[in-house]
């Protein structure tokens, strides 16, 4: 789902306002190891998406490890709920919060709230605009971007017409993989991007809008989708033409984009580490949690995942 973030905004605030204090859909919770007194709070942005899915399992098992409790909501890809969903934390005596934002900006208000009720705020994959949080654990996505253009660009011989899938509008991850493929395509003057357009980081939506861009491009060689469902999505798209005449490059590293390099189908994935990710934002609030220091800032590493590669990511190394 898409927002825009004045619309995003008033809606959180809205909910805000209200002081809402039951949680809805709550996806589940997982209890720490020996039931430590640290509760964290976790609210993901879906758990409609493998990679958040793997983000949610790193921190879960991270909590076990560290014997702490962790409840984990599914915010659905709706700003407002995540926002009712952070309060409600505030409510439950959270020691800790970590949210991965539908919305960057949305997400500011709930980050705020938390603020004032001197509870430390993680946030997961993506960053928060407008809020200041203890902490922010995601991959170097500006990196990312322009890994993701040196792949495309070497597998296209530095010539072409290319397409970009972006994420949803709003997200830090969006943006700043969109930053880095703009940089890094600059090295090859001789291909042009023709066509870009948001598929809100979804594989459905993946497929609608790669159709439509071909029927408008019916020469493009390329394909650049800011993760891993939109490029699935565009290969389906794509059908015989994927991986041969028209090279993609996605960008996550899930089990089912390092399945299509070993088909052929995908060119090269700048693949993420979502169990890291998860585990490292568990860490963090639990230092934040007891009082202790943390840096502003923590980048988990990306690697380009190629069919030379491949085997290397399969194999859980």
């Amino acid at each position: 789902m898409q927002f825009t973030k004045p619309a995003a905004v008033a809606a959180a605030g809205a909910v805000l306002a209200l002081g809402l204090t039951a949680c809805n859909n709550n996806s589940g919770s997982s209890s720490g190891g020996g039931g430590g007194d640290i509760k964290i709070g976790l609210s993901v942005s879906t758990l409609n998406n493998p990679y958040f899915v793997q983000l949610r399992q790193g921190a879960e098992a991270e909590a076990k490890k560290e014997g702490v409790k962790i409840t984990t909501t599914d915010a659905q890809n709706d700003a407002s709920q995540q926002v009712n969903q952070v309060q409600n934390f505030a409510s439950q005596s959270m020691k800790a919060i970590i949210i991965n934002p539908v919305d960057s900006a949305a997400a500011a208000p709930a980050v705020k709230a938390a603020d004032r009720s001197k509870i430390p705020v993680i946030a997961a994959d993506r960053g928060v605009d407008g809020a200041t949080v203890t902490q922010t654990v995601a991959s170097d996505n500006v990196a990312g971007g322009k890994l993701a253009a040196q792949e495309l660009g070497k597998a296209l011989g530095g010539k072409g017409k290319v397409a970009v899938l972006q994420g949803t509008a709003g997200t830090s991850a969006a943006n700043d993989r969109q930053k880095g493929f703009v940089e890094g395509i600059k090295a090859f003057p001789g291909i042009q991007v023709v066509a870009q357009q948001p598929a809100d980081f979804d594989r459905t939506k993946g497929l609608d809008v790669m159709t439509n861009i071909v029927q408008a491009h019916s020469d493009i060689t390329g394909v650049f989708a800011a993760n891993d469902e939109m490029a699935l999505g565009a290969i389906k798209a794509l059908g015989a033409k994927a991986g041969k005449q028209i090279k993609v490059v996605g960008f996550d590293g899930t089990p089912d984009g390092l399945k299509a390099i070993q088909a052929g189908t995908l060119t090269a994935d700048v693949a993420q580490q979502p169990v890291l990710l998860g585990q490292m934002a568990v860490q963090a609030a639990v230092k934040a949690a007891k009082g202790d220091k943390i840096d502003a800032t923590v980048a988990v590493p990306v690697k380009v995942a190629t069919k030379d590669n491949v085997a290397q990511f399969t194999n859980g190394s």
